[in-house]
């Protein structure tokens, strides 16, 4: 939002140096971008006329223009615009003048051509942001006037304010000027036009209903009489131009400006073309279509607001842009003049859908005022009565639903509690009476009314903020918070980065794959084809919320694979979606850690698993066979932690990866994190380093398929006691001569004695024991 200091000045006496009325609008919470002095620095600057246009004999974007700069002689200048005719007037800087960017203007050779001046567009000459033409001056100045003088332009200041969401008010100049008068304690007052009524009434002439009211909560109407299209005065094109909006015509630029000054869209029809000379407010037909003011035609739906004639043929987009059948014309005499409240939701939503977003759109997104739109109008009235225009008595004025204001409780107590004051109840008044927050004593607090302008505040914790903006940020004294808590991870902060950890020590990569998934991917990796479908995916690609970290996994191996990269191993911690209970309204979300070895085996996953329950000190654990879909049938197993199970390591399984283009073996962990953080662990027992030699034997045993690794360890470990230091298994086989269905598994045993170096006869004995609880309690036999 940009605002003029003297428009400001029009509703309140704003005393102070730019810089410093910079720093009150920023601490109010109006953030002041910038701070652009304008109507400066044009002494130099005259008009001129263009009196030929040539082209430029050896540049295809420059032409040469002579212009007669007063003194009746042609001044040859070269310009890189061409949006001039002959006979037009133009701004000039004339040789040794310094532009208001600090530049100065010297006579230069442009590609062999000599320029004697620059024509200047807007920009240029500080008016606007406009630089793409060269400012054409209306009017007939003579040549070599001084462009300040031509422009009527005097010495002002442009702000540019970053206008938050929730300030609705603030994207007015009358809002600003209310804010900053408030931080002064300067008296602000809305202008009250002083205009005549003559003609017949309103209310005999036209006709509003309202067929939606939560569409639509007022819709008022007057009637403008002698109308006639002509330009805007050149203040009040000068005042648009500054704020960025180019003035149009007469009744457009009122429109804009009265927009601009008080916060108030609205839109004007010509009321010959209106038929049935009355206004229906509703919602669209689908496929109800309309040719909009810039000359397309737009299909509409059911979701977006209009306004209708009488015949209930639609002549306006509800707050988004009127129709072409109702626009004003040079043939305009009589116009209908309309400001609506709309509903903020529905005009935000149709905007977007058609791609319209326009000031007025941003004003009534935001929420408007609903109780403006009487003094909006005379204040129209007010400035278009110098074009011959009169204003009919009466007004129209139909009304839905807006929304409720209701008196609001503020404890004096909990202003000073939050904001760290000791703002007694009547000061907290004085400063909410400035900018019309109606506050009445009750008790030793006060009953608070909302004044129309602000939709924003519907709370206690709202006028909270109006009072510390009024007090003032930098009078509230700055305090660090105390806490008896000083900042730590979680243990399942710690616990997560020691699985990954882990993970990285053992030479892994972690990737991330996409949390969404294509229809069909969970089929391709074994699982049921359950997912969670996404109702308003970005890609149909990636439309069903993940039930398993395999499928991504196995994409990203593929992807890999496909450019010559194999053996990888890579880790993902990430979440799972699931089908939740049915008393549960969100989908069952779960932190799983995976793991994927290509070109290695279940047994190296075993390695991965071994190392990751040393690191979380989850010793308890088990490995019982299971069959998993999606996983080697025979080289799975279910991974048990203290009798609770927690996942399953094994390999995928041949098919899943043939589905994947995977060209090599996968060993495969899974982990439920959620699970498996959530049982006894991370209790590390610790025990003196024995100072005597250790002893090792290797056992070798014959055991069925069907036997996991796991049940020989266990076995082994029972019989062992506490003589055993070291157990791991360093081979497995299958062939000759082990037998069909059959595999040897080989482990290393060490023992070691904390109080004296172990005999033979005690080796051999521990050996023994060993050998005959495998084969005594498992299919197993002792390999020569």
């Amino acid at each position: 939002m940009k605002v003029l200091l003297s428009w400001l000045r029009e509703f309140a006496p704003i005393e102070g140096d730019p810089a410093d009325l910079g720093e009150q609008l920023s601490g109010l919470g109006l953030a002041v971008e910038s701070i652009k002095p304008i109507g400066e620095g044009l002494g130099g600057i005259v008009v001129a006329r263009v009196l030929g246009l040539r082209p430029h004999p050896d540049a295809d974007r420059i032409q040469i223009v002579d212009v007669d700069a007063g003194d009746g002689e042609a001044l040859q200048v070269c310009c890189g615009a061409f949006n001039m005719s002959v006979g037009d007037l133009v701004p000039l800087a004339t040789l040794g003048c310094v532009m208001p960017d600090g530049m100065e203007i010297a006579r230069r050779r442009m590609r062999g051509e000599w320029s004697n001046g620059m024509l200047c567009s807007p920009v240029e000459i500080g008016l606007g942001d406009d630089g793409e033409g060269i400012l054409v001056l209306d009017g007939d100045h003579a040549p070599g006037l001084p462009l300040a003088e031509a422009l009527e332009m005097g010495a002002d200041v442009l702000f540019d304010i970053e206008v938050n969401p929730n300030r609705p008010d603030a994207m007015s100049v009358a809002g600003v000027a209310r804010d900053l008068a408030a931080r002064q304690g300067a008296p602000f007052s809305l202008p009250e036009p002083a205009v005549a009524e003559t003609g017949l009434d309103a209310t005999d002439r036209l006709s509003v209903e309202i067929l939606d009211p939560d569409l639509c909560g007022r819709f008022a109407v007057r009637v403008l009489d002698g109308v006639g299209i002509q330009a805007s005065p050149r203040w009040l094109a000068n005042r648009l131009t500054a704020l960025g909006m180019r003035p149009i015509n007469s009744v457009v630029d009122v429109s804009n400006y009265v927009m601009l000054e008080l916060g108030q869209p609205s839109h004007t029809y010509d009321l010959a073309k209106l038929a049935g000379a009355g206004f229906r407010v509703r919602r669209a037909v689908d496929g109800e279509t309309i040719e909009t003011l810039d000359g397309v035609t737009r299909a509409l739906t059911s979701a977006d607001g209009v306004v209708a004639d009488s015949d209930d043929m639609v002549v306006g987009i509800a707050g988004v842009m009127g129709g072409a059948s109702t626009e004003i014309g040079g043939d305009t005499t009589s116009v209908a003049l309309e400001m609506a409240w709309w509903d903020p939701a529905s005009i935000a939503a149709s905007a977007r859908r058609l791609g319209l977003r326009s000031e007025a759109s941003a004003r009534f997104e935001k929420g408007a005022d609903p109780e403006v739109a009487d003094l909006a109008m005379r204040r129209f009235a007010e400035l278009l009565a110098d074009t011959g225009a009169t204003l009919a008595p009466g007004m129209v004025d139909a009304r839905g639903n807006t929304p409720e204001r209701e008196t609001i409780l503020v404890r004096t107590g909990r202003v000073n509690g939050i904001l760290g004051t000791d703002l007694t109840r009547d000061r907290i008044g004085e400063l909410l009476g400035p900018i019309e927050f109606t506050a009445v004593p009750n008790g030793d607090d006060l009953d608070v009314d909302i004044p129309s302008f602000r939709p924003d505040s519907t709370t206690e914790i709202d006028v909270i903020e109006e009072v510390a903006r009024m007090h003032g940020y930098t009078r509230i004294a700055r305090t660090r918070p105390r806490s008896m808590l000083t900042g730590a991870l979680s243990r399942r902060q710690v616990d997560r980065r020691t699985v990954r950890t882990a993970m990285i020590g053992l030479g892994l990569d972690e990737v991330m794959p996409v949390p969404f998934l294509a229809p069909g991917d969970l089929e391709r990796a074994g699982l049921d084809a359950d997912g969670i479908t996404v109702t308003n995916p970005l890609v149909a690609e990636e439309s069903v919320m993940r039930s398993s970290l395999r499928p991504g996994i196995l994409k990203t191996l593929a992807y890999n694979a496909s450019h010559r990269l194999a053996g990888l191993g890579l880790f993902e911690v990430g979440h799972v979606y699931r089908h939740p209970e049915a008393s549960q309204p969100l989908p069952d979300e779960r932190e799983y850690l995976a793991v994927a070895l290509a070109g290695r085996d279940a047994g190296d996953a075993v390695g991965v698993w071994s190392a990751l329950a040393d690191a979380l000190a989850a010793r308890d654990y088990a490995l019982v066979a299971d069959v998993v879909a999606g996983l080697h049938p025979t080289r799975t197993a279910r991974i048990e932690v203290g009798g609770v199970p927690v996942g399953h390591v094994g390999e995928v399984d041949p098919g899943v990866l043939d589905a994947f283009d995977v060209p090599e073996r996968v060993g495969w962990l899974e982990v439920d994190l959620d699970t498996l953080l959530g049982v006894p662990h991370g209790d590390t027992p610790y025990q003196q380093v024995s100072r005597y030699p250790s002893s090792d034997i290797d056992l070798a045993f014959e055991v069925d398929d069907a036997v996991p690794a796991s049940a020989v360890e266990r076995c082994l470990r029972e019989a062992a006691g506490d003589l055993l230091a070291r157990l791991s298994l360093f081979d497995v086989f299958r062939g000759a001569p082990v037998g069909d269905g059959r595999r040897s598994l080989a482990f290393t045993l060490r023992f070691q004695a904390a109080d004296r170096t172990l005999t033979d006869a005690e080796m051999a004995d521990v050996r023994r024991r060993c050998i005959d609880a495998v084969e005594g309690s498992l299919p197993a036999s002792l390999r020569a």
